[in-house]
């Protein structure tokens, strides 16, 4: 029998049109990296102003490593927030007020819950209180529908008005001497390199292997690029917010730790002003305010390019205003090429 059927006619197929798209995925990939030749443009920089300070072991590590060592933290916890979509003003005010509490309940002059608390509860009593502000900005965030902006505006003003009642208006002092598990995040040393960088080192080390190669990493760019497609996929949103938020309030917390340690003290304006900063490193690395693009590796390299900046011009005698006019320039710069290398259409 003849087979008298014919065969429906085939869509031609087109072949992918070549050039921008390809062109600024590449691009978007080498984001990661745009940030090391000025890194090494700044070395060489400084190493011509002081050829005999500046590339010493002892300056890069204590004076420029270490030193943004909790900034660093803080901008891991922004960027984790910033990767799943929202904002969280209020860490500025976590780096202070959580070891403002903690310190308070092991040597604070008032009874309070049971103080004067054991020495070594500072650490996670500090980690703690920085989770638990998390979780009620997740709650407020999540569970109310309110505005992640406004809702840890708010937060920010309140934890500054509550620390400056529990320092008093001033500072509590002397904690290496009273308190030894400040003494040795402050200077504890591990083959020479201060505990506070090696604690940032895996912090982003293990922030890294999270975002890149697990099944929680993917979780938070999908729900950061667009959450109903990732409810839709079966991804917990509101969970993923909400953990998001406590693992960054419980790393602004540590990062408060780590700067009163260095202090020996903390001081009723500790982290004031210091979300500006915190940004300002994200967007330079690469993490976008539209949530779901950017990694680790970027945000540590805008975290020490604005430490290289900072200590370049120090060295030049730059005037502290002009620094941060520079710094507000480098922020520009980096939303532009954001900008030429991000997936959208030009207006």
């Amino acid at each position: 029998m003849t087979d008298t059927s014919t065969a429906a006619p085939q869509a031609p197929v087109t072949p992918p049109k070549p050039g921008r798209p390809a062109n600024r995925l590449r691009l978007a990939r080498l984001r990661d990296f745009a940030l090391i030749p000025p890194i090494i443009a700044l070395l060489v920089v400084g190493y011509l102003l002081k050829p005999d300070v500046f590339l010493s072991q002892s300056y890069l590590v204590d004076t420029v490593l270490k030193y943004q060592s909790e900034l660093a933290l803080v901008v891991l916890a922004e960027a984790l927030v910033l990767i799943v979509g929202k904002f969280d003003l209020s860490l500025e005010s976590v780096v202070g007020i959580a070891p403002a509490v903690a310190v308070f309940l092991v040597v604070g002059q008032t009874s309070v819950l049971g103080a004067p608390w054991p020495a070594w509860t500072v650490l996670p009593v500090a980690v703690l209180f920085g989770a638990l502000i998390g979780a009620f900005n997740g709650l407020l965030i999540v569970r109310f529908r309110l505005s992640a902006f406004i809702v840890t505006l708010a937060m920010l003003i309140a934890l500054r008005g509550l620390q400056l009642a529990i320092v008093g208006g001033a500072t509590i002092s002397n904690l290496a001497n009273r308190i030894p598990v400040v003494d040795d995040l402050g200077s504890l040393r591990i083959a020479t390199i201060p505990l506070a960088i090696w604690i940032v080192v895996i912090a982003f080390a293990v922030g890294m292997v999270v975002l890149g190669y697990t099944r929680v990493g993917r979780s938070l760019y999908a729900v950061g690029g667009n959450p109903d497609a990732a409810r839709a996929a079966g991804i917990r949103v509101e969970r993923v917010i909400w953990l998001t938020l406590v693992v960054a309030g419980a790393l602004a917390a540590l990062a408060g730790l780590m700067l009163s340690a260095r202090l020996g003290s903390v001081a009723a304006a500790q982290g004031n002003g210091m979300i500006f900063t915190v940004f300002a490193a994200a967007v330079i690395g690469g993490i976008s305010l539209d949530g779901g693009k950017g990694s680790l590796f970027g945000a540590l390299c805008g975290v020490v390019l604005l430490g290289l900046i900072q200590n370049v011009l120090t060295l030049a005698q730059v005037k502290a205003d002009q620094i941060q006019a520079v710094n507000g320039l480098v922020i520009l710069v980096a939303l532009v090429l954001a900008r030429l290398t991000s997936g959208k259409a030009q207006d």
